[in-house]
């Protein structure tokens, strides 16, 4: 738990899922430098406060009191969200309005901030969401660390919202100021992107993928997806299958175009990336094809030995940082969730070292393709 000492009060923060070993902290300097600014300057909070962004809930828990309305895009940070809520501001927690990035933003806005994320596409597409609701008096701060905000960051501000300009660094920190001009001739939001995936890679070659904002390698297939597509297990039968991380779904396509007798499940903490796996299944299956689709903390909800075949190219980035951390839960909830002699696949990174892991909470690992960047292992349930 990080203490965060705010113009609002301290604050008890933490992520989400909760470890007490976590050394990583729930804000960081932006945040601070973000709030100090409102304090200081005496920013009016009294209208609609949209926090867009706000990657564990630092944000909306200080400013709880003003009923602001947080939009992300991570189901974990909506958890730790709530949670902090919880923890720090029980009266307020109800007047905090919570909504994904697929939801309808507020008609109104007079208070807009930004915490800028890693993705650049999906600032482009919020700020196109948002910018029907700005109006010329609407008070627009963005924040992030210097190493997060680039050229084409304020570019991205100015072109879709107004004049825009940056703040000096403090403790590594920067402020983004825009003024709104509502009248300006703006392009239209080129999200969600749609393209035809090569040949070569089996039941999905030729085939076409949705990617809304923010999905990882929105605009092209991505090496290490293409590297387990061109080695799916051959399988039959009814079976459920699970699309560990689904991103916009390619993976859990091409195994039900495989086996038309499986059920799919998609998985992701990215309600964008969710978005985009049911957009590209849908677009590729029969009507009536069996799936669910749920923005989940990875097999957390799925009931103990229910699943027959997990695929999953796991994420080792938790916004700027390197983790293990989110693998590392992927691969234990697979093994509670798959029945006895049940699969889990994963495709990763040679350096990354999966098969350390597998082996420890499998008791077994073989690999099953490998090229000079990339490894593709097969655990089984005991």
């Amino acid at each position: 738990m990080n203490r965060f000492s705010t113009p609002w009060g301290e604050l008890d923060l933490t992520r989400f899922p909760e470890d007490p070993r976590e050394q990583l902290r729930a804000w960081d300097a932006a945040d601070d430098y973000l709030l100090r600014h409102l304090a200081d300057g005496g920013t009016d909070l009294a209208g609609t406060v949209a926090v867009v962004g706000d990657r564990w809930g630092a944000l909306a828990t200080a400013l709880a009191a003003h009923r602001p309305v947080q939009i992300g895009d991570s189901y974990l940070g909506r958890q730790a969200t709530l949670a902090n809520l919880a923890r720090n501001r029980p009266q307020e927690a109800e007047g905090v309005r919570l909504l994904s990035t697929r939801d309808t933003p507020p008609d109104r806005v007079d208070v807009l901030l930004v915490r800028v994320p890693k993705s650049l596409a999906l600032l482009e597409d919020q700020l196109h969401r948002l910018a029907p609701a700005v109006h010329r008096d609407t008070v627009v701060v963005g924040t992030g660390m210097v190493t997060e905000i680039h050229t084409s960051t304020l570019e991205l501000f100015e072109s879709v919202l107004g004049p825009t300009r940056t703040s000096l660094a403090v403790r590594k920190a920067r402020l983004i100021h825009t003024a709104p001009d509502p009248g300006r001739a703006r392009s239209a939001d080129p999200w969600p992107l749609r393209y035809a995936l090569p040949d070569g890679i089996g039941a999905v070659s030729g085939r076409t993928v949705t990617n809304h904002a923010g999905v990882f390698c929105a605009d092209r297939l991505d090496i290490g997806t293409r590297f387990l597509l061109q080695h799916l297990p051959e399988r039959s039968g009814a079976e459920t299958v699970v699309d560990l991380g689904c991103g916009n779904g390619v993976v859990g396509t091409a195994a039900a175009l495989a086996n038309p007798a499986s059920e799919l499940l998609f998985l992701d903490e990215s309600y964008q990336a969710v978005a985009s796996a049911e957009e590209t299944f849908r677009a590729n299956l029969p009507a009536g094809a069996p799936a669910r689709f749920e923005v989940a903390d990875g097999m957390a909800g799925v009931a103990p030995g229910s699943v027959d075949l997990v695929l999953n190219n796991p994420p080792f980035h938790s916004h700027q940082a390197l983790t293990d951390a989110t693998a590392w839960r992927m691969f234990t909830g697979a093994r509670r969730a798959l029945r006895p002699g049940g699969e889990l696949w994963v495709v990763g990174n040679r350096h990354l070292g999966y098969h350390v892991k597998l082996r420890r909470i499998f008791g077994n690992c073989r690999t099953v393709a490998s090229d000079r960047k990339f490894v593709l292992l097969r655990a089984v349930k005991g």
